[in-house]
């Protein structure tokens, strides 16, 4: 029997392809005297017949751009998949936006630009998601004239 065979048994043993089986070059000699399958079982327990690992495939180019990545390159439009809400989840988005939107309600309360009451319905609306963004939350108070007239 020649190596081809003797490679096809350890497959059959081992249970993968005959692809992922390598004998050892220094031990041909061994495996050649083999002709069982218990034979080939003794070959693998000492090691001149080996089974390759699973995935062979390399991970340097995938470390490369996770690399530039972290600087902050390769992440333009065509790099992008799925929705802005797979990248930055809802739950961020609503932070960041109230945040700003309490901030500026803040800033225009201390500055007396605003009462308290006004105020407070402002700040009751902002956390009810009544205001898309900042700029939709500044229009509503012009077109409402919330802000208060400078004597």
């Amino acid at each position: 029997m020649d190596l081809k065979t003797k490679k096809r048994l350890a497959a059959q043993v081992l249970k993968v392809s005959p692809k992922k089986i390598f004998i050892d070059p220094k031990r041909t000699e061994e495996v050649q005297e083999s002709f069982t399958k218990e034979d080939i079982r003794r070959n693998i327990q000492e090691g001149s017949i080996v089974k390759k690992r699973e995935n062979e495939q390399s991970r340097a180019r995938a470390n490369k751009i996770r690399k530039q990545k972290i600087k902050g390159l390769k992440k333009g439009q065509g790099s992008r998949k799925g929705k802005k809400t797979a990248r930055i989840g809802k739950k961020t988005v609503w932070i960041n936006k109230i945040r700003l939107l309490r901030k500026l309600l803040k800033s225009f309360y201390e500055r007396g630009m605003i009462d308290s009451t006004t105020y407070r319905m402002l700040y009751m609306r902002s956390k009810g998601g009544y205001f898309r963004s900042k700029r939709h939350l500044l229009l509503f108070m012009n077109d409402q004239k919330l802000f208060k007239e400078n004597k």
